[in-house]
């Protein structure tokens, strides 16, 4: 699996660059607690690397999630709307939030990989 970590604690799942998969780490789920609601952007709208593409609400705060690349929103996880608490039961698989056709693959180089990633959320 090709996945990729930003600092603004969203992961992106790019082995497929017409349909990467966005969603939300681990440790993001964790700070947020048990999550009641997310706003995914609308399919066909395309975002800049760092823009606030949606919204995810827990029990104790509201965050943005942002844009890891540049690119355009292909698909939303309806089940995930259906169901917020998938964001926090697995937020690597079922829990993904939107997918995007990458129009830039070389912003994925500028995120951290797992082990990277893991030591800079131990510090977040």
């Amino acid at each position: 699996m090709t996945v990729k970590f930003s600092k603004d604690h969203e992961w992106i799942n790019a082995a497929d660059q017409n349909a990467a998969i966005v969603g939300i780490t681990v440790h993001a789920q964790d700070a947020l607690g048990d999550v009641v609601f997310v706003d995914l952007p609308e399919v066909g709208k395309t975002f800049a690397q760092g823009e606030v593409a949606g919204v995810v609400e827990s029990v104790k705060a509201a965050a943005d999630v942002y844009m890891p690349v540049s690119g355009e929103v292909t698909e939303v996880n309806e089940a995930l709307r259906a169901d917020p608490s998938l964001a926090n039961t697995d937020p690597l698989n079922s829990g993904w939030f939107f997918k995007v056709k990458l129009s830039d693959t070389a912003q994925l180089d500028a995120l951290l990989d797992e082990a990277t990633y893991t030591e800079f959320a131990k510090n977040a």
